[in-house]
């Protein structure tokens, strides 16, 4: 096992042992959010059938070849098209048809003319444009032909996707599973939310962070309770979790002399890969895996909840992410000049909670305040996380800096695009 190693080389070994997770089928109304497993290739030609893109009349464009509004053409309506309907007519020479949006366009018509260009009394429509062949109509295949490619495995199945997976006529998709996360908790002095806090107990809160952080992208947390400080009972709660894809357990990795949660996990036959990461905050961070079978990977965080919170970030949701079949893993990031000193004496990187905003065309970011692993509001409190480069000791005010962006919104803008 390798101890004391950099956040990249710890990036690096999690995500060699983070495969894609296999296929599953799921309705293709229930597969937003998720990664294709397959290509779809089109069986459906899109449109079926060359088609009218407006509510007007279907025309032979030649018998308008000389209209215009001081010599309108007058035609004879020999019926009506509905969308989605069939028709047996078939236009001959000064002839018109009514037809509606979708409509197909019937045998002898060339162009479409809209509403809004005709006159209409009964039976008959006059018209005071000259239509361009093929004007206002859908030709056949124009959108997807026979065969087509339409999307490709690996692509993240959003609104545009389930609509032309509908279109193709597929009530179901081949998609990758949703990771599995098994979330335990460690220590005698935590309780549940609604537990008795007296005598120096505490809220087991970085169990609830860390699964809203596993819904946030996407996996299916499965909570495995707080176990207590014996080797038994932690024991006990892992086993439980070892069919998950992934475990993840707050607390008990350092070295202290009831951090057994190391020693547990290697009993239960995962192979400990690296132990401490030189990052603050979150130094005492396990990573394995169970090699038998299809066994799941292992994360031992650090207790402290901003510890917690920030190395699930760096390590853990882009395991996920990759194990969903994601192909971007990392959150955006933006440059943001610093509104304060930073002043470090480690040679560790440093992640900062700052809060982010926008001075004209600038970003500008501030120090969300006391910076202890065991503040949580400095957590609430971050837009992003500053990088402080391991080698740096020192950020001056004005400097600029990358920032992780934890508020996605943050980068939607204030105004429209257009005006």
């Amino acid at each position: 096992m390798r101890q004391g190693i950099t956040p990249a080389e710890a990036l690096r070994i999690v995500l060699e042992h983070a495969p894609p997770l296999g296929a599953e089928t799921t309705s293709v109304s229930d597969a937003r959010g998720r990664v294709l497993a397959e290509g779809v290739r089109s069986a459906r030609r899109l449109p079926p059938s060359d088609n009218s893109a407006m509510d007007g009349f279907a025309v032979r464009s030649a018998d308008l070849a000389s209209a215009s509004a001081e010599r309108p053409v007058t035609l004879e309506v020999i019926g009506e098209i509905p969308a989605g309907g069939s028709s047996e007519l078939t236009l001959r020479a000064g002839e018109a048809a009514r037809i509606l949006t979708g409509a197909p366009v019937p045998p002898g018509s060339d162009a479409v003319v809209m509403q809004e260009d005709t006159a209409r009394d009964g039976d008959r429509v006059t018209i005071g444009i000259s239509p361009q062949p093929r004007a206002h109509i859908r030709d056949a295949g124009e959108d997807v032909e026979i065969g087509d490619q339409v999307l490709e495995a690996g692509a993240l199945v959003g609104p545009a996707e389930i609509g032309m997976l509908a279109s193709l006529g597929r009530s179901v998709v081949s998609v990758h599973r949703r990771p599995r996360v098994a979330i335990l908790s460690g220590g005698d002095e935590l309780v549940e939310p609604d537990g008795d806090t007296s005598g120096g107990r505490i809220v087991a809160s970085n169990s609830y962070s860390i699964a809203a952080q596993c819904l946030e992208v996407g996996a299916e947390p499965v909570y495995l309770g707080i176990a207590r400080d014996t080797p038994e009972d932690i024991e006990r709660h892992l086993r439980a979790g070892l069919r998950a894809d992934v475990i993840v357990s707050s607390a008990g990795v350092s070295v202290g002399d009831r951090d057994y949660v190391r020693g547990v996990l290697e009993k239960l036959g995962c192979s400990l890969l690296f132990w401490g990461v030189k990052m603050k905050p979150g130094y005492p961070l396990t990573f394995g895996r169970f090699e038998a079978g299809d066994g799941p990977i292992a994360f031992g965080l650090p207790g402290n909840p901003v510890s917690a919170m920030v190395t699930f970030e760096q390590f853990v949701r882009p395991a996920l992410r990759k194990m969903a079949g994601r192909r971007s893993l990392f959150r955006p990031t933006v440059r943001a000049r610093l509104a304060d000193r930073l002043h470090k004496q480690s040679d560790r990187l440093h992640f900062v909670r700052v809060d982010l905003e926008r001075e004209g065309d600038e970003i500008v970011a501030r120090s969300t305040g006391n910076q202890s692993s065991g503040v949580s509001r400095s957590m609430l409190l971050a837009r992003g996380l500053l990088i402080f480069p391991a080698e740096i000791h020192e950020l001056r005010k004005g400097d600029t800096a990358t920032v992780q962006i934890l508020d996605e919104d943050f980068l939607a803008p204030p105004t429209p695009a257009f005006s």
